[in-house]
C-alpha cells in the first residue's frame, strides 16, 4: 500500500517501522549504540566492551545502515527511544556478616598489608570514613593505561606535557646537529 504523494505515514506506523528496524540489530550493535547514547567515543566503547575500535566502528556502520539514519547519534537516540535501557542493579535480600579472622597478626596481615602495593588486592590508598583516598601523581602519562583508560588530564597538565615534549624534541634535535657537526669536523681534518 503506497501513500499519496505529499502524505506522511501516521506516527504509530512510523514508530512500528522504527521498532521493526531496531529488532533487526544484533546484540553487539545494541550494546555499542547504548554506549554511544552515553556520549562515549569509539575508543572508550572499545575499552568498555573489550573489543577493538575498528569493531566498534563496524557495528555502528552496520546499525546506521539497518536503521536508515545518517549519524551515530541518531541511531543511538532511536534505539534509546524504542528500547529504553537501564542497567539492572542486583542486591541480595540479605548481607552476609564478614568472616572474623582466626588469626589477627603474623604473616597473614603482613601479606595483606603489602598485597595492594604489588597490585594484587583491592585499591591502594588511605582508608577514611568517606572512602578510600587514592593519591594520583600530578603528571599522568598522556597515553591510556589500564588504570587510566580515559584521558582525564587538566588543561595545565596538557600544557605541561606539550612543553615537555617540545623541549625534549628541541634538545634531541640540538644533540643530533651537534653530532653531525662533530662528524663533519672529524671528516674535514
Amino acid at each position: 500500500m503506497s501513500l499519496p504523494q505529499g502524505a506522511e505515514p501516521s506516527a504509530g506506523a512510523s514508530v512500528a517501522h522504527a521498532a521493526d528496524r531496531v529488532q533487526r540489530l544484533s546484540d553487539g550493535q545494541l550494546q555499542v549504540l547504548r554506549l554511544v547514547d552515553e556520549h562515549l567515543n569509539s575508543k572508550e566503547i572499545a575499552v568498555e566492551l573489550g573489543i577493538s575500535p575498528h569493531t566498534v566502528d563496524q557495528r555502528i556502520r552496520g546499525a546506521i545502515r539497518t536503521l536508515g539514519v545518517t549519524k551515530r547519534q541518531e541511531a543511538a537516540r532511536l534505539v534509546a527511544q524504542i528500547q529504553p535501557y537501564q542497567r539492572l542493579i542486583h542486591q541480595p535480600p540479605y548481607i552476609d556478616e564478614p568472616a572474623k579472622p582466626a588469626e589477627t597478626g603474623g604473616a597473614i596481615s603482613f601479606q595483606i598489608r603489602h598485597a595492594d602495593r604489588a597490585g594484587g588486592v583491592g585499591p591502594s590508598g588511605l582508608e577514611t570514613e568517606q572512602g578510600t583516598l587514592v593519591s594520583r601523581p600530578f603528571l599522568v602519562p598522556p597515553w591510556s593505561t589500564r588504570s587510566h583508560p580515559r584521558n582525564e588530564m587538566s588543561v595545565s597538565q596538557r600544557l605541561l606535557w606539550i612543553l615537555s615534549i617540545a623541549m625534549g624534541a628541541s634538545f634531541s634535535a640540538g644533540m643530533y646537529l651537534a653530532g653531525l657537526e662533530s662528524l663533519a669536523r672529524l671528516a674535514g681534518h
